[in-house]
């Protein structure tokens, strides 16, 4: 029998995971005088000493290009990708999912994009406006006060516009447009389709100690100034500096260990250093290990009590997985922009402008050929060239060499400009994740298997949103330069390619029907919460980690108080 070592401390809560869930449950439980162990499966990642932000591409190999030991390039932070050596899943015959981890202290924090949009009120009653997926068993007004409070934790910048289904937030100023966003916004005024400032955690002035950004434009390899948002930098320290949380890195949970009672005792784990598997024990378990890594926790914590695994008392873990629906590599060329004077418009890493989805009114009215939102990112401009940043050139230089091709390249750069869409999904029953029964992962823990569909529903919205880009880059201008058809979907990203997987442990007012309640409070283990993408009943276009914050919080807090009134 291998080695299992005790824990004999007992902590108020074990918290699984360190990224946007994680972190803010940290933050709020130790706040609140709780004792805390997290548990994180990857590395310890310090972003003030390992950052690379204010690296050339010339100092990294291959100019920073992808490798598969860094599928996002040598820049992106911390340790992770789709295919982890020690760590496999597998896809059911037909399907096809991507399955991004990352591992490392404060998770995918470390190098998402910043993008912090609230969901509004339709996103928590989809199936009441259109009869199709399901409602949130709360509402906006439940969330709204805890996307104040993340707001003004963090700092987010954008504008309050008053556009339908868009909330407006407590936001710090907005950067000021590039050159190529305010040509981008005179085109969409002539379209009516409403362009203006993104909304992203990135700080436009000081607050709480961090400084403004110094807009090296480099936010997706993580901020030594800690001056955007990353649980790492700015949900962690602080739990830490109440003397109440304990970190425990290469810590790779493998079940949530269960009393006599039925009720969460704590968390199995391997130390994936000394490859012995720890216990350790808390007075409740909160798991926040990411959408997916969540599901199989709990599909693999089976007992008398669950022998379903726990939390899975009505067969609906790991059912009704979603991702955002992902279209890209719609580019433009805008000969106008050839030439332009040298200068820095590097500002905030990624876009400051975007078009948040304005037709609800015709979906209302079914004159739409599908039934959810989508918004518009896009960028391009003057920003740090590298690997990549000239693929279009050949076709407008024709070629060249030495000095002429020189001249070619200054001439162009910065006349090209991609477009994305980022789309809700409607959930469907054949999208889910399960155990596989014959594949282990390096530390003997069962792995997870996918099966994954988009429906005509996601398929139409890419089509329209190819059509959309198209139209947008001729209105201003521009030669759209790729071609996309009914073959490929229109090009539509594989599942989980955009990284926003939600849904597997949905809550609801049903336990028949959901995993967890509204206070995201397993149904069938009332000390285990969750507070990762796992609960989301919908997964609106709105890229969801401002939602997980502010749930995560709403779920911390409530999770406390049941401690308090002894209801757990």
């Amino acid at each position: 029998m291998p080695e299992i070592i005790p824990s004999p401390k007992v902590y108020d809560a074990i918290i699984v995971g360190s990224g946007a869930g994680g972190g803010m449950a940290a933050y709020v439980l130790t706040q609140a005088g709780a004792k805390c162990l997290m548990l994180e499966a990857g590395d310890w990642w310090d972003t003030a000493k390992q950052s690379t932000m204010m690296k050339w591409p010339y100092e990294a190999p291959h100019r920073g290009a992808a490798t598969p030991e860094k599928p996002n390039g040598y820049f992106d932070p911390g340790y992770g990708g789709w295919h982890l050596p020690d760590e496999p899943y597998t896809n059911a015959p037909g399907s096809t999912w991507n399955w991004w981890r990352t591992r490392a202290l404060g998770g995918r924090t470390n190098h998402y994009g910043r993008i912090m949009l609230r969901m509004g009120p339709y996103d928590f009653k989809p199936y009441s406006r259109d009869g199709k997926g399901f409602d949130w068993p709360i509402s906006y007004e439940d969330l709204a006060p805890y996307y104040d409070k993340t707001e003004d934790l963090i700092g987010v910048f954008g504008s309050n516009h008053g556009l339908e289904n868009t909330p407006n937030g407590k936001y710090l100023p907005p950067p000021k447009p590039r050159c190529n966003e305010l040509m981008i916004q005179k085109a969409c005024r002539k379209l009516g389709i409403p362009c203006v400032p993104m909304s992203r955690s990135i700080l436009t002035r000081p607050i709480h100690g961090r400084p403004a950004c110094h807009y090296c434009g480099q936010c997706g390899r993580s901020c030594a100034t800690s001056s955007n948002f990353s649980s790492s930098t700015v949900l962690i320290p602080p739990a830490m500096a109440t003397g109440k949380l304990e970190v425990r890195c290469n810590a790779m949970a493998r079940e949530v260990l269960v009393g006599k009672d039925g009720l969460a005792a704590g968390i199995s784990y391997i130390d994936k250093k000394t490859r012995r598997e720890v216990q350790v024990r808390g007075k409740i378990v909160i798991l926040a290990a990411s959408n997916c890594e969540t599901a199989r926790l709990m599909l693999n914590s089976k007992s008398p009590s669950h022998p379903q695994g726990i939390g899975n008392a009505g067969g609906l873990v790991g059912r009704y997985l979603m991702d955002t629906v992902g279209v890209d590599r719609s580019s433009g060329f805008f000969p106008q922009m050839q030439n332009m004077p040298p200068h820095n418009e590097d500002g905030a890493g990624g876009e400051h402008f975007y078009m948040p989805w304005w037709n609800y009114q015709k979906q209302a009215r079914n004159e739409m050929p599908f039934s959810r939102g989508f918004h518009i990112e896009f960028g391009g401009g003057l920003h740090m060239p590298g690997v990549g940043s000239f693929s279009h050139s050949e076709r407008f230089l024709g070629g060249g060499y030495g000095a002429e091709l020189k001249r070619g390249v200054r001439k162009i750069y910065g006349a090209f400009m991609g477009f994305s869409c980022r789309g809700e999904m409607i959930p469907n029953e054949d999208s889910y994740c399960e155990i596989d029964d014959k594949v282990v992962d390096a530390w003997g823990i069962p792995v997870l298997k996918f099966h994954f569909k988009f429906s005509q529903e996601e398929i139409q919205m890419a089509k329209y949103a190819r059509e959309t880009f198209d139209e947008i880059i001729r209105t201003a201008g521009g030669e759209p330069l790729h071609k996309f058809g009914p073959q490929d979907d229109w090009g539509m990203a594989k599942g989980g390619e955009i990284i926003h997987e939600v849904g597997a442990a949905r809550m609801g007012s049903d336990p028949t029907k959901s995993v967890v309640n509204a206070n995201c409070q397993a149904w069938d283990c009332k000390n285990l919460f969750i507070t990762d993408g796992a609960p989301f009943v919908s997964n609106a276009d709105k890229n969801p980690t401002h939602t997980i914050l502010a749930l995560a919080w709403r779920t911390s807090e409530y999770a406390a108080d049941q401690v308090k009134k002894l209801n757990v």
